[in-house]
């Protein structure tokens, strides 16, 4: 067929394949070629021209400037490219030039920080020192305000540290205040507050003895006091106190074994040598042959660690006058002051019996009879003295089975 003949055939078709809009092919199958590489030209041109395609764009802290592409009026129009710019203070991370794409997606994204963080002062908190006979200071300061130069708005600032009108303890502390602006930068502050406390040095306790301190022991103020072990007096003094110029009071006291005196003229004077010191469990009998004295005696030596640990001296008065005999230990004191110290603790003078004196010289029970080692020690450890010297004891490690 010629061409002639083939273009009046086609001719009555022309109105059909018009209303099929179908575009004629640039390109044939394999070529690589695509009618659709031009965004503005073309199918997709006449699909997406002028109409919004991707969702707005809100940068907060910073300033968005689009172009739509060939001044269309939609800003996220296909192809539309933003310029994005951050506010005074504040740095751009990101592009700085956004283009809505075909995935409905900008090419980025931004975020416009705070370049510059808050601005916070801390106080100046000196050294302090604490008063006497106390470990800690009472420290007060105002607490700091930042400042942004962004929008003035800030967070609470946060403290890290213990907190004004604390009492601080001895040493370094490490106080810091933080505040962060609505960009999240954050300014810091940072103090120490300094806490002394003044001290005289350690003490010892002496050699068979007790020390018992205030406080912490050795600070300005603090007070020390002194006392021996059952058998030993104490020499020096009694109680020491660490004063401002750091020194302590008094002199270096010492435990020194106890001389008993058995040649005094009087039985008070006799108890005079144990007022504070000792408890004294007289035992009395007409004779060395009465059974309960022995019987007790024997009992009383085989409990002589409980003894030595409530601090008790036995004085023995064996016989009646004339032939009268006192014995503390291995001292022997005259018949006539053996009588006077039964007449004065009115001691029966034909029977057995015992007195329990504790150390202010006290009458505390009386015995006619055999009494057990432990029920004796039981009324002695009720006494509020004894039970001050349990304490004491009981940090040295002292004890006893008995």
């Amino acid at each position: 067929m010629g061409s002639s003949a083939l273009r009046a055939a086609l001719l009555p078709l022309l109105p059909l394949l018009l209303l099929l809009r179908v575009p004629p092919s640039r390109a044939f199958p394999g070529s690589g070629d695509s009618p659709l590489e031009d965004d503005e030209v073309g199918y997709s041109h006449a699909r997406y021209k002028d109409t919004p395609w991707c969702s707005p764009i809100k940068v907060k802290y910073g300033d968005v400037y689009c172009r739509a592409p060939q001044g269309g009026y939609y800003k996220t129009a296909l192809g539309t490219r933003c310029d994005i710019r951050c506010r005074k203070g504040y740095e751009l991370h990101g592009s700085s030039q956004l283009i809505c794409q075909s995935n409905r997606r900008w090419s980025d994204k931004v975020i416009c920080k705070h370049i510059e963080p808050p601005r916070i002062k801390c106080p100046s908190v000196k050294e302090r020192i604490a008063e006497p006979n106390k470990l800690t200071v009472r420290v007060s300061w105002e607490t700091p305000e930042g400042r942004d130069t962004a929008d003035g708005i800030l967070t609470d600032v946060i403290l890290k540290g213990l907190p004004p009108g604390s009492n601080f303890p001895e040493g370094d502390h490490k106080i810091q205040y933080t505040v962060y602006d609505r960009a999240e930068n954050k300014g810091v502050c940072k103090f120490r507050v300094k806490v002394r406390v003044r001290r005289c040095g350690k003490l010892n306790a002496p050699e068979n003895g007790y020390m018992k301190c205030s406080s912490d022991g050795d600070n300005y103020g603090a007070t020390c006091e002194f006392s021996c072990i059952g058998g030993y007096e104490l020499q020096g003094s009694p109680a020491r106190v660490c004063q401002s110029n750091l020194a302590w009071s008094g002199t270096e006291p010492t435990c020194a074994a106890m001389n008993i005196n058995v040649g005094v003229r009087t039985a008070a004077a006799l108890l005079d040598q144990f007022y504070e010191k000792r408890r004294l469990l007289i035992v009395s009998t007409p004779t060395a042959r009465n059974l309960l004295y022995r019987l007790q005696l024997g009992m009383l030596q085989q409990a002589q660690c409980g003894l030595d640990l409530r601090h008790i001296t036995v004085v023995e008065l064996v016989g009646v006058f004339p032939t009268l005999i006192g014995r503390i230990g291995a001292k022997i004191m005259p018949p006539a002051l053996a009588l006077q110290l039964r007449l004065l603790l009115r001691i029966p003078l034909y029977s057995f019996s015992m007195v329990l004196v504790d150390k202010h010289g006290m009458d505390k029970e009386r015995y006619v009879s055999l009494v057990m080692p432990v029920a004796l020690f039981n009324l002695i450890d009720t006494f509020p003295l004894r039970k001050e010297e349990m304490v004491l004891q009981a940090e040295m490690g002292q004890t006893c089975n008995t």
